[in-house]
């Protein structure tokens, strides 16, 4: 059965928490009255992609990199701490499947370190997965650090089987087979890649996985990065395409069926079907008939990671 669903690319308001809920909200409501049952954000969107760590320069810009770092702790979200209950009202009032990426602070863990991550938010408003980056990116081991694998899951929805892998985890192999062999109808990819070569990747991943692919990154300009951003004017041009979101929607066994949003700060919508993933799986069903499980064996730890504890070694 087909089921409307949305992906959002528009720009977040960089560093702001609360201002950049009140836009997820717009957005939702948007997204709600349009029909879609599931809506989908960008990597990081709460709140906004760290995109300067790029711009800084190495060893150069470090006074200004520790003022924008503390800028972005004082806005990332604490799950535990309330952070994300509008969102999830907002799903539970509409029935609505919300994925969202976001950098969290986690005050059970350390308080300090922050993490890349997805929450996938169910129709009742609970939290039904949280998967934080396995791996940051190059620059982006100066912002996150390094997540586990408790989140490596595929949860049930009405809209479907979903997994989320973040950005260029979708490089890594074995953290797909993770998901595919959990009956994956929907992949989920929140990104900051975009143009053809991201595309022919995600056509790859349809195909190899036998799902649904969604992916976006944020649609960003300078113009977007708010005046109050320090030295925002050096970083960053006013008329750039910083990114050009590129939303798109493929289907199983490849073959893209909406979008690319390319520099439209806007909705992408399209429909998915769950019967229509696990039929493309007759003919190459890499998890199962075609996976030689005889020879092959994937090992997960998906235990969470620990908090760090003080143990005094005089007892």
């Amino acid at each position: 059965m087909d089921t409307k669903i949305a992906i959002c690319q528009k720009p977040p308001v960089l560093l702001d928490l609360r201002a950049t809920i009140e836009r997820t909200l717009q957005s939702l409501d948007e997204a709600a009255n349009a029909g879609a049952k599931l809506v989908v954000f960008p990597e990081a969107y709460l709140p906004g992609y760290p995109t300067w760590i790029w711009r800084l320069r190495p060893g150069g810009d470090m006074e200004l990199g520790n003022a924008i770092h503390t800028e972005l702790r004082n806005n990332s979200v604490d799950i535990s701490a309330g952070d994300l209950n509008p969102i999830c009202e907002f799903a539970s009032k509409h029935e609505t499947v919300v994925v969202i990426g976001l950098h969290e602070i986690d005050s059970e863990f350390s308080g300090t370190t922050l993490f890349n991550t997805v929450v996938i938010i169910g129709p009742d408003g609970s939290i039904l997965n949280r998967h934080r980056k396995l791996m940051p990116t190059n620059p982006e081991r100066m912002v996150w650090g390094f997540g586990d694998a408790s989140g490596l899951r595929v949860v049930d929805t009405p809209v479907g089987r979903i997994g989320c892998l973040i950005c260029w985890e979708s490089y890594m192999p074995l953290a797909r087979s993770a998901l595919y062999a959990q009956n994956i109808d929907i992949y989920v990819a929140p990104t900051w890649d975009c143009g053809e070569t991201w595309q022919a990747s995600m056509n790859h991943i349809a195909r190899e996985g036998g799902c649904w692919v969604l992916s976006t990154a944020t649609a960003l300009q300078g113009s977007d990065i708010p005046e109050t951003f320090p030295e925002r004017d050096r970083l960053f041009k006013k008329d750039e395409w910083v990114n050009a979101g590129d939303a798109i929607v493929v289907k199983p066994f490849g073959g893209i069926v909406a979008g690319p949003l390319h520099k439209e700060k806007g909705i992408l919508y399209g429909t998915v079907d769950p019967e229509a993933a696990r039929n493309s799986r007759k003919s190459l069903d890499v998890a199962g008939h075609y996976g030689r499980s005889d020879i092959f064996h994937l090992k997960v730890d998906r235990r969470p990671m620990p908090p760090v504890k003080f143990v005094d070694g005089n007892g």
